[in-house]
């Protein structure tokens, strides 16, 4: 019996895979068979993707996703890909009065116009096969929820989701589909030298009913779905992940 969810003979580019959910999506589709293609812009960090990676039909292309020649020179280094999960993102909490112009240019240029500029490039370029998938990385934060510091990083992901919508429209005469999947706090967004004490993330696991934070596979679970062919007829979606805490 043929399964459903096998990315064999499927190339997929996947951004921000250096590291947290990039590097977890990179590798649960390799390991589901996949050819995958990835691309950060810490070069040693990408090698390390590349190297625990099942399989042996993977490239890696460093790239900075927030210069536009990088983007170009990527897409025309790219074959016809059948799917693509743009994971490139940063997470910064900054309260509004305090943000200045470095802040707003910084987070929207990472979070979404890095993304909508290579989707843009890729359709342009033809790269994109015919029932191809794309999976932008979305966040429950600006679309289902807000928190103090996160007004600016919120809108970048409700671009995003804005983006999708129209996106999934245009491509849908190609029977290209483009969805979203929106997390909630996944342990790999923590930052290393974060100031919060252990006492208070466990505090905040507790405000979800499953009371803990999700895992950057379980990500990638998600992703593989949506770039099978289970999901055929799913377009402009957003898939909820988030240990239910938006039912709060």
């Amino acid at each position: 019996m043929q399964n459903i969810f096998s990315l064999t003979g499927k190339t997929i580019l996947i951004t921000g895979a250096s590291s947290g959910i990039g590097k977890a999506v990179a590798q649960q589709c390799a390991a589901v068979g996949a050819n995958c293609i990835i691309t950060a812009r810490n070069e040693e960090r990408l090698k390390q993707t590349l190297d625990s990676l099942e399989g042996n039909n993977h490239l890696m292309v460093i790239a900075d996703l927030s210069n536009n020649d990088a983007i170009e020179n990527l897409v025309a280094s790219l074959p016809k890909l059948n799917g693509i999960v743009s994971c490139a993102g940063i997470v910064e909490t900054k309260v509004l009065k305090f943000a200045d112009e470095s802040d707003l240019e910084r987070l929207f240029q990472t979070n979404a116009f890095s993304s909508i500029r290579l989707i843009r490039s890729l359709v342009q370029g033809k790269k994109l096969e015919k029932e191809a998938s794309i999976v932008m990385i979305s966040s429950i934060s600006g679309v289902r929820c807000g928190y103090l510091g996160g007004s600016i990083y919120g809108a970048t992901k409700g671009a995003l989701e804005g983006f999708t919508k129209a996106i999934a429209l245009e491509l849908a005469p190609r029977k290209i589909r483009v969805n979203t999947i929106t997390p909630g706090m996944v342990e790999s967004n923590l930052l290393n030298n974060s100031e919060i004490s252990e006492e208070q993330l466990e505090i905040d696991k507790s405000r979800y009913p499953m009371k803990r934070y999700g895992k950057p596979e379980e990500v990638g679970y998600a992703a593989i779905y949506l770039l099978s062919d289970a999901t055929k007829w799913m377009t402009g979606s957003s898939l909820l992940i988030d240990g239910g805490y938006t039912l709060n």
